[in-house]
């Protein structure tokens, strides 16, 4: 008797988002979604350099990419610098205040902390001073 392995991770349905979900979606539907999926296929480059860009760069990048010879060297967005933390946490506190930013878990399980996007910034603040105080400079 022949055994097949039989995929249980086959899903047919469809299910649609709520409309006021879709409103605020980046893609409305399906018909955007696979039209950029096949322009990413075809142009990756240009697509990754529009979409793919980290939101806020210090400086522009010259390249989205650049394949080194040994084709396993890969560098993105070359050229480019990025203020992680201002990304990550100035530019958007002030919209996110009271939402959670980031939550600590210890152990036990009962030790956690959950600090707030403006908790979280006042305390980085807090912490930058500490270290102009002592000489630290930027870079």
């Amino acid at each position: 008797m022949e055994k097949k392995f039989m995929s249980m991770m086959e899903e047919k349905r469809v299910f649609d988002p709520p409309e006021e979900l879709k409103k605020k979606a980046y893609i409305t539907s399906m018909e955007q979604y696979k039209a950029l999926y096949k322009r990413s296929v075809e142009r990756s480059r240009r697509v990754l350099g529009r979409t793919g860009r980290p939101s806020r760069l210090v400086q522009e990048m010259d390249k989205v990419s650049e394949v080194g010879l040994r084709q396993t060297e890969l560098k993105w967005f070359v050229g480019g610098k990025l203020n992680v933390s201002y990304n990550c946490l100035d530019g958007t506190w002030p919209r996110r205040a009271t939402r959670p930013a980031l939550i600590w878990q210890g152990e036990p399980v009962e030790e956690s902390k959950t600090y707030t996007y403006q908790q979280l910034h006042y305390h980085v603040c807090k912490f930058a001073n500490v270290l102009k105080k002592h000489g630290v400079k930027k870079g």
